[in-house]
């Protein structure tokens, strides 16, 4: 069930019977693309700041952005006291909060996700212990996963990655954390997902009352904010451009293409989808195995491999080993020949099968979570809202034409060997990027 509350949240219910667990998820349209100039990883931030430690009786600190002992009152300790888990994460477009508890617990968790929302009011000792906890998660995130970030912002420029800038946030004030939530966390912003062993009319009630402050709050300082202002995406740079070699753990060569904007139509990028996955699975393989130019391949498509876990800009990362002497545009061009082959001739049957199943059955695993489910189902709402923004009867099971977590594997089968085709000469006319990878010791 999908409904719009009055203050503009929308809730998106999934009735689970019988496993005994619920999954709650709200999803704010807040990333690293909205950080200020000047404070480059403030949406970061404003989620490590938002598991507070308020003195409610059953409550302690100690969640993956909360730092501290545990000892502290908190939303985690009513997680951990029944045996669930909570967590969040920052990306470029938004960040999402989820948590997974006995079913009977949901009416406590609305309530304390309701009351952290009105009670947003950081200490400047907090902002400055989450800076470094975040200064600490910069410095362990390595040049490979640094790297899609790297590529993105040479493809389009403007796009800022969610992790942040160590020298920016050692400045940020609480001031700053709060204006930044203040104009961001706002209802119609927001999405509330719940799935599990619940009462959808009674999900609707309890969220009505819990949350019905956080919309008079929000109405009452009206919106100042201008997503579209904030956000600046500028046009790629030509991919045969020279560009500084990027540190690396072998020498290499990253290419970075440009994939379809799923918010205008989820089938070209579904499609690219499973042409990265007929690539990646042989034909990849049989580059490095037959030429010598290249030793190792490999192609990620959508964010550290997570397609759909943003809206555009999206892109395929391709990673290509170069064996000794061997030049980037050399290594590039094999790339780009075995693009075209797929551009010219269809995959057969076969291959496409394979892709296409190995996809639908990481969908169907991954939506056996139900934590992944209410994920997904506040992802679809708020980044592609066109697919099937609006229908009541589908939106909470997923069946819609749109990208829930039950519609996305039947989209995944209806991809044909000639949409493949298309989707790789749409590829190669996207623009793209090219970079050397230059090995370093570790």
């Amino acid at each position: 069930m999908s409904l719009r509350l009055e203050s503009g949240l929308r809730l998106v219910t999934e009735e689970a019977p019988g496993r005994g667990l619920v999954a709650v998820a709200l999803t704010v349209a807040a990333g690293g693309d909205d950080d200020p100039v000047g404070r480059h990883g403030m949406a970061h931030l404003v989620e490590h700041l938002m598991f507070p430690r308020d003195q409610s009786p059953g409550f302690a600190s100690g969640a993956e952005s909360a730092s501290g002992s545990g000892d502290d009152e908190s939303f985690v300790a009513l997680v951990q006291e029944v045996g669930g888990m909570c967590n969040a994460e920052t990306h470029r477009d938004h960040t999402v909060f989820h948590t997974v508890v006995p079913a009977d617990a949901l009416p406590e968790v609305l309530a304390h996700e309701a009351r952290r929302l009105l009670r947003f009011e950081p200490s400047p000792e907090t902002v400055r212990s989450e800076v470094a906890v975040i200064g600490e998660e910069i410095r362990a995130a390595g040049s490979g996963s640094r790297l899609w970030d790297t590529v993105l912002t040479a493809l389009h420029p403007g796009a800022r990655d969610a992790y942040g800038t160590t020298a920016e946030l050692r400045r940020a004030t609480a001031g700053e954390a709060e204006t930044f939530f203040r104009r961001h966390y706002r209802p119609e912003r927001a999405v509330l997902s719940v799935v599990g062993d619940v009462d959808a009319g009674l999900v609707g009630e309890l969220v009505e009352r819990e949350f019905e402050a956080w919309g008079r709050e929000a109405c009452g300082r009206g919106d100042r904010d201008s997503r579209a202002a904030a956000r600046v995406v500028g046009r790629a740079r030509g991919g045969d451009e020279p560009r500084p070699a990027i540190p690396y753990g072998r020498n290499g060569v990253a290419v970075g293409h440009a994939l379809a904007d799923p918010r205008r139509g989820l089938g070209p990028y579904l499609a690219q989808v499973v042409l990265c996955e007929i690539l990646r699975r042989g034909r990849l393989r049989r580059l490095a195995a037959e030429r010598g130019a290249v030793d190792a391949a490999s192609v990620m498509c959508g964010y550290q491999g997570q397609w759909l876990a943003s809206a555009a800009p999206d892109l395929a990362l391709v990673l290509l080993g170069r064996a000794p002497g061997v030049g980037t545009e050399e290594a590039a061009a094999l790339w780009l020949d075995a693009l075209g082959a797929l551009a010219a001739a269809p995959p057969d049957g076969p291959e496409l099968r394979r892709a296409v199943t190995v996809l639908r059955a990481a969908c169907h695993r991954q939506a056996d979570s139900l934590t992944a489910r209410a994920v997904t189902h506040g992802r679809a709402a708020l980044l592609f809202p066109s697919e099937g923004d609006g229908d009541s009867s589908s939106a909470g099971k997923g069946d819609g034409d749109g990208a829930g977590p039950d519609a996305i594997p039947r989209r995944l089968a209806a991809v044909t060997a000639a949409d493949v085709s298309s989707a790789a000469r749409a590829l190669l006319a996207a623009p793209r990027t090219v970079h050397t990878l230059e090995g370093v010791a570790p």
